[in-house]
């Protein structure tokens, strides 16, 4: 009798955790990564996410690897994603700076 209560609560549950992993991992970085192209392309902005973190750390006179730009990027992408905008005025004012 208990396994009749058991085994589906047990089935659910496993689905339900999959589905959320899911959905945190794949889905919501997914969108997230849109939003950000998104919000690039509304600005007319021609760079990508990795592009303008290499940048930025260049100027600021730090060398980062491939694999901490992929890390910082998922970071800002998913939890401040106005610092790709941020980032790109650094550069761009910089730039005017210079010339």
């Amino acid at each position: 009798m208990a396994s009749l209560l058991i085994i589906p609560i047990i089935v659910v549950a496993v689905i339900g955790l999959t589905g959320y992993f899911v959905y945190r991992f794949v889905i919501f970085d997914f969108m997230c990564k849109r939003a950000v192209n998104q919000n690039l392309q509304k600005y007319n902005i021609k760079k990508t996410p990795s592009q303008i973190i290499q940048e930025y750390y260049k100027i600021q006179g730090k060398e980062i690897s491939q694999k901490e730009v992929k890390m910082i990027e998922k970071q800002y992408r998913q939890n401040e994603p106005e610092q790709f905008l941020v980032m790109y005025d650094s550069i761009r004012d910089l730039k005017h700076q210079e010339d």
